[in-house]
């Protein structure tokens, strides 16, 4: 099919859904028209919520350019995304969409099946600058008018399943398709900007979830213990991960890293060296000291006794472990860690977090000093 947006750009069919419907890439969108009548439940701002009467559905990336902020096409949210969709070529008034700074160049497509059962998630996202967990601090509460500007998305999913369900399962469907999204955040580790928590999404994430109400299938579960909820997380999860990888690198290997362990308990390279020069005589620059340092980011057995004493302070804070039994722990991995790269273990005094911070830096310190040293001669 050749779809040509106000001679713009032709659409790229990306696939056929076992729905009948096509998803396409054009506009800087991912578009999903309806072939037949759709159920449709949704975060989305404009004809959100329950509907049976959309004709389409999209994600669409606001963002101008590379490492330029998204720009509003009018002063209000509803106003920009009515104007998008007329240039996607589609009805406002029965189309649902979404906006995201992600590209569409990076979506990720994930499909199971069951049976004559399939479910698909259709990905785009990116957690390094939104990431946070729910329940983190928050400075934004301005109850403001209806037709206030609202921010894009950031990992935003369109799950399609090939099923018929009623209203209230179609909801579970997204709880499900959330919990997926959260769960493949916890196994890439990837930690809040606003916490020491793990991330559980981002601040603006959004999701649509259709089914097909001409499917012979009829389900009225959706959840943990059912087969449909079981290839939601089977497709949402590693879609999630293949969207994150594509946008911005995220993955088990970039997650190889004792720095970006640390990163949510504010352990960051610029406060490692003023800490380093403000305590040592010895001549060493700053690039031969971050140089030493990046070593020691993915050496492997720094990296696991890291992910291990992180590990300890997030069970402290969980209250799983009290303050006594990390602190008894976590000398025990600072020795380890001491003896095997030949510097003095430091020692944690009380039972505070900034103790245990502040002795992970003092080994880490000296084992970058080790570094340098090796590195003048």
């Amino acid at each position: 099919m050749n779809l040509w947006i106000q001679g713009r750009e032709q659409a790229l069919k990306l696939c056929t859904l076992s729905t009948g419907d096509s998803v396409y890439r054009y506009y800087k969108s991912i578009v999903i028209p309806f072939e037949q009548p759709r159920k449709v439940s949704s975060t989305a701002v404009v004809n959100g919520g329950y509907r049976e009467d959309l004709t389409a559905v999209f994600n669409n990336d606001c963002n101008p350019g590379a490492g330029m902020a998204c720009i509003m096409r009018a002063p209000i949210y509803q106003e920009h995304m009515k104007l998008i969709t007329e240039e996607i070529g589609l009805d406002p008034a029965k189309t649902a969409g979404m906006g995201t700074a992600a590209s569409m160049e990076n979506v990720a497509i994930h499909t199971q099946t069951y049976e004559n059962l399939t479910v698909t998630a259709i990905v785009t996202g990116g957690v390094e600058v939104n990431g946070g967990r729910v329940g983190d601090p928050a400075d934004y509460f301005q109850p403001i008018d209806k037709s206030s500007i609202e921010k894009p998305g950031t990992i935003n999913i369109i799950l399609v399943i090939d099923a018929d369900l009623p209203p209230g399962i179609l909801n579970r469907a997204m709880v499900t398709c959330t919990e997926a999204k959260t769960a493949a955040l916890q196994e890439l580790m990837a930690g809040s900007n606003y916490s020491t928590g793990l991330a559980t999404g981002s601040g603006t994430d959004q999701t649509i979830v259709i089914a097909n109400p001409a499917s012979p299938l009829y389900f009225e579960s959706a959840g943990k213990h059912s087969k449909l909820g079981e290839l939601i997380g089977r497709a949402v999860l590693p879609a999630v991960k293949e969207a994150l990888h594509k946008q911005t690198g995220l993955s088990p290997d970039q997650q190889h890293s004792m720095l970006r362990r640390f990163k949510r308990y504010g352990i960051k390279e610029e406060t490692l060296w003023q800490a380093y020069a403000a305590n040592t005589d010895k001549a060493v620059i700053k690039p031969k000291f971050m140089d030493a340092l990046y070593q020691s980011d993915r050496d492997n057995f720094l990296v696991t006794y890291a992910a291990l004493y992180v590990h300890l302070l997030d069970e402290m804070q969980w209250e799983l472990l009290s303050g006594k039994e990390v602190q008894q722990a976590g000398n025990e991995l600072l020795a380890a860690a001491a003896a095997k790269y030949g510097v003095k273990a430091p020692e944690i005094i009380g039972t505070g977090l900034e103790d245990y911070l502040q002795a992970w830096k003092v080994l880490l310190l000296g084992i970058t000093g080790e570094k340098c040293t090796m590195l003048k001669k």
